[in-house]
């Protein structure tokens, strides 16, 4: 890959997704490019760079976006995070919902890829909740994974991480062609809704705030002024009280954000007094 072309793929990304793509991202763009060249049938970088500028390259755009930002996930990741939502965030909210007339405990799993985040919130809040109010709402810049969220199946080696009973309560085996498959019950997806949505464009398709937001492993891909404008955004749909969660590996440190510190990677907005 030239430098030129890096340079191009790069700025093509950020004004599209705001995704801050650095030298050390330069491997990840090579190898997640190169898919769409087969894709696309284009016979050089130069040709699919080519491509992209084209007056009807949007479709395009939006596949190399997918690309890119596409993460791996999986079930529980960072299980500190659910260790925190049920032992704390949960109870500590659902007395408040009680006292303030709450219509559901609500969470945001903002950047939602697959699916496995959105659900073991869902997990985690029907062992905790039962038959109570409460949904969440996933969203994510790509369509793609978002069709893949929706139909919420997976295969068997991802799911077995889980433990036995588990996967009984919540998951339905896959037989005949779907065989090696599981699927979430239809008891968790009724109470999981995802959207398409680019976090830092426009408004989110959804009015009440949320009792719990995760927003994880996102905001390694921005620079500084997209970070504390994401935070903006995210904060403002936080109830007083409620919790915000990031990836273990980003911080708000040197960010403006009124948020108290809880924990790494788990931060409060504050009451208000």
């Amino acid at each position: 890959m030239r430098d030129s072309e890096f340079e191009f793929i790069r700025s093509v990304v950020y004004e599209r997704s705001r995704i801050n793509l650095g030298p050390d991202k330069r491997e990840l763009v090579s190898a997640r490019v190169g898919k769409r060249l087969r894709a696309t049938n284009a016979a050089s970088l130069g040709d699919y760079c080519t491509l992209l500028q084209a007056g009807d390259a949007d479709e395009e755009l939006a596949h190399l976006i997918d690309a890119i930002s596409t993460n791996h996930t999986f079930f529980f990741r960072e299980i500190a995070h659910f260790d925190f939502l049920r032992q704390r965030a949960v109870p500590e909210l659902t007395a408040r919902a009680r006292a303030e007339n709450w219509n559901a405990f609500r969470v945001w799993s903002a950047a939602s890829s697959s699916g496995e985040e959105a659900y073991s919130i869902a997990i985690t809040l029907a062992e905790c909740l039962g038959q109570q109010p409460w949904q969440i709402e996933g969203t994510d810049i790509s369509n793609r994974i978002l069709a893949k969220a929706s139909a919420a199946i997976y295969r068997e080696e991802t799911v077995k991480r889980l433990d036995a009973t588990m996967v009984r309560t919540y998951f339905q085996r896959g037989v005949g062609p779907q065989a090696g498959n599981y699927r979430v019950k239809a008891s968790l997806r009724n109470r999981v809704a995802f959207h398409h949505l680019n976090l830092l464009e426009g408004e989110p398709p959804f009015r009440d705030p949320f009792q719990v937001i995760f927003c994880r492993n996102v905001m390694i891909y921005f620079d500084r002024p997209t970070q504390e404008e994401l935070i903006a955004r995210l904060v403002r749909r936080l109830v007083p009280g409620g919790y915000l969660f990031v990836g273990h590996s980003e911080s708000l440190t040197h960010i403006r954000h009124g948020l108290r510190t809880i924990q790494p990677a788990i931060y409060q907005k504050p009451t208000v007094s």
